[in-house]
């Protein structure tokens, strides 16, 4: 895949699995699902992607590219790869994973749901570049989601049973939606 922009910092940093991720053409993907990392810094990120979480194939779950809050990104796994990142749709979809702290540290917590940390400007501006960038190499990306929206299952609170929680919540409340659609290009799937 070509570098991008000038203007974005991109890094690669692939995970140690990425090769034995199944690999693909780039004409498959046509949706970029946004997440938060729900971690508090891009080092811990780090750790959780390196977990070896399927023993058979010896990868875990991660995203495509990592965006910390100063607008720096590090692709930890390149596109020709699909990353385990959202149930569903990993064949035909890339993710982003931006830096915010989200629920962390007690994700499934009943009385923890909210999630306040806004997302700075260096960060978005970092992830519309990214994306103007994808829509340049990636011919069929048309689509945009979060991650909220594809994964919608509900789960026992960690400290409750009896309350369900989502599952998955992020970019969450917080995220910018109509300024990323406006300037992406990319429409949000129902």
């Amino acid at each position: 895949m070509p570098p991008p922009p000038d203007d974005t910092t991109f890094r690669v940093d692939h995970l140690p699995y990425a090769e034995r991720l199944d690999a693909r053409p780039l004409d498959a993907i046509d949706l970029v699902v946004i997440h938060c990392t729900e971690l508090p810094d891009l080092a811990t990120a780090r750790v959780y992607g390196e977990r070896v979480l399927y023993p058979a194939s010896g990868t875990g779950n991660s995203g495509h590219w990592y965006i910390d809050r100063d607008g720096s990104i590090v692709e930890y796994v390149p596109a020709s790869r699909v990353a385990h990142h959202v149930r569903g749709h990993n064949p035909h979809s890339v993710g982003i994973e931006l830096v915010n702290t989200g629920r962390w540290p007690r994700w499934l917590d009943a009385g923890h749901q909210a999630m306040d940390e806004p997302y700075p400007d260096a960060q978005l501006a970092a992830l519309l570049a990214l994306l103007a960038h994808l829509r340049t190499v990636l011919p069929a990306l048309r689509d945009i989601a979060g991650h909220e929206d594809l994964d919608t299952d509900q789960v026992p609170a960690s400290d409750d049973p009896t309350i369900l929680v989502p599952r998955k919540r992020d970019p969450g409340p917080r995220f910018p939606w109509a300024r990323v659609l406006a300037a992406s290009g990319l429409q949000r799937i129902p």
